[in-house]
């Protein structure tokens, strides 16, 4: 089937099977030092006709699959159809509404960086289309930058929440100033606290981002603090959180290159992690769900949860230095996701093999091995 819509290049671990529907392209500000999601690409708004088609075209694509499923008869069963059409899907239009469909259809991703710069009734007119092309569905979020959500009035957010809007997803990145600053980020504190703050408002869930190691060996303590600071001032449904990490595609690439920027070792993010999360005085669900961060087992429900998530660092931090080492490796080349993962005898030999390859036989566990390691990450 030669029918397809646009498709933006990324999307939130949390919304791997959602309908993928493109209201813009790119993002509006592009300079932040730590990504690379949207260079080379020129933002721009997309028009309400363009995405009512590709929502119509999704529809089409959605009924075409159905169709199949009915000709094939009910024993076969929606999720082997959909199983077919992953194996050779005649494009990734058709791949991303079979996933949809095998995830249950309920959810839908609007795209790419920050869908919220629309113009309000534009955004709404899109989600009304969406409520009426698919009834079933129960969840609309998307991407948002702080400096757009502060610009809109608590009203129009709430009319977007009338009109379907679910959840927003916010870089955050971090609570205090001068590490802003530093990665170019163009948003302040305040700025980030008063768009949260009037997501809370109007009733729509918000997912805030942080990034873990942001600061640098120079700004740890102060980036965990002040981060911690504004969340609670926030105080976001869920609080994400990731790891920096660092390839020669990434801006910030150049200040490492030239020591400008120092890069804070796993054991140090951990340090600042503990830091952050006793300074947090939320209602919010912690979440780890990324590749990047070392203890993704660290999740939970705050305030019930903080001593729990406390504990599993303590766990780390009381290992010897030789089995950090080994945690660090295993973790970073997806042998263990969860500090217990070393205890399987046969998996902890298989990470020390590797560790002595990468450290020539060293006992040493340099930064720099994890960071290469962390490299294809992003």
């Amino acid at each position: 089937m030669a029918l397809s819509f646009e498709i933006g290049a990324i999307r939130p671990p949390s919304e791997s099977n959602s309908l993928l529907i493109r209201c813009t392209r790119g993002c509006p500000w592009n300079k932040c030092k730590f990504c690379n999601s949207y260079k080379g690409t020129t933002f721009e708004l997309r028009s309400v006709e363009e995405i009512k088609r590709d929502i119509a075209v999704a529809k089409m694509l959605r009924d075409r699959i159905m169709e199949i499923t009915i000709k094939a008869g009910h024993s076969i069963g929606m999720q082997k159809v959909v199983g077919m059409v992953l194996k050779d899907p005649p494009n990734e239009s058709f791949r991303n509404v079979a996933l949809w469909l095998l995830g249950g259809g309920e959810n839908v991703f609007l795209q790419d960086a920050n869908s919220l710069v629309m113009k309000t009734e534009d955004l709404g007119q899109v989600i009304v289309t969406l409520k009426t092309a698919f009834p079933k569905v129960s969840r609309i979020t998307s991407y948002a930058r702080s400096l757009s959500l502060a610009h809109k009035k608590t009203l129009e957010l709430i009319q977007l929440r009338q009109a379907g809007l679910s959840r927003l997803h916010v870089g955050l990145e971090s609570g205090y100033d001068p590490v802003l600053k530093l990665m170019n980020k163009g948003e302040t504190a305040e700025q980030h606290i008063k768009g949260g703050r009037q997501v809370v408002e109007s009733g729509i869930s918000l997912s805030e981002y942080a990034i873990l190691g942001l600061g640098g060996k120079d700004l740890s303590i102060p980036h965990a603090k002040n981060t911690a600071k504004v969340l609670n001032e926030i105080n976001p449904e869920f609080i994400r959180m990731r790891t920096l990490t660092v390839n020669n595609k990434v801006p910030l690439f150049v200040d490492v290159a030239a020591n400008r920027f120092i890069r804070a070792s796993d054991e140090e993010i951990i340090h600042e992690e503990r830091l952050l999360i006793e300074n947090l005085k939320v209602t919010s669900t912690y979440v780890s769900d990324h590749i990047s961060n070392l203890l993704p087992e660290l999740e939970g429900k705050l305030p019930a949860d903080k001593n729990k998530l406390i504990g599993i660092i303590d766990r780390f931090e009381a290992l010897s230095v030789l089995e950090k080492a080994n945690f660090m490796v295993g973790r970073r080349v997806g042998l263990y996701k969860t500090l217990q993962d070393m205890e399987d005898a046969q998996r902890h030999e298989v990470v020390e093999q590797i560790k002595f390859k990468l450290t020539k036989g060293s006992k040493k566990l340099e930064p720099q091995v994890i960071f290469s390691l962390m490299e294809e990450f992003i």
